[in-house]
């Protein structure tokens, strides 16, 4: 049976877990210009999904990338990553962790 499962859309810097189960976990974001994440590893096999905006993402000590919308970003386990928007316009992606870190072995 199908399941439907809802995100949401907003002015301010936004991060929801939408789905939790063993085979992934995926999460809603989204960042204005400054916002950041905690600079932190890859806990799982990652596939972050712009589907709006421009997604700034730096990779260990490598200089800063720029992905736009309609990119995919496939993350390795273990990778340190900071993640944040640089730019004027809000950006919008899903982070899809594959499998669920839980089960990551």
């Amino acid at each position: 049976m199908e399941k439907q499962y809802n995100f949401n859309q907003s002015e301010t810097k936004l991060v929801e877990k939408i789905i939790d189960d063993d085979t992934a976990m995926i999460n809603h974001m989204i960042l204005n210009k400054g916002d950041h994440l905690p600079r932190h590893m890859s806990n799982s096999n990652v596939y972050m999904l712009v589907i709006r905006g421009t997604l700034s993402l730096q990779f260990n000590e490598e200089p800063r990338k720029n992905f736009e919308h309609g990119s995919i970003v496939n993350i390795p386990y273990g990778l340190q990553m900071n993640v944040s928007n640089e730019h004027d316009d809000q950006v919008e992606f899903f982070v899809v962790k594959a499998p669920n870190p839980r089960l990551y072995k």
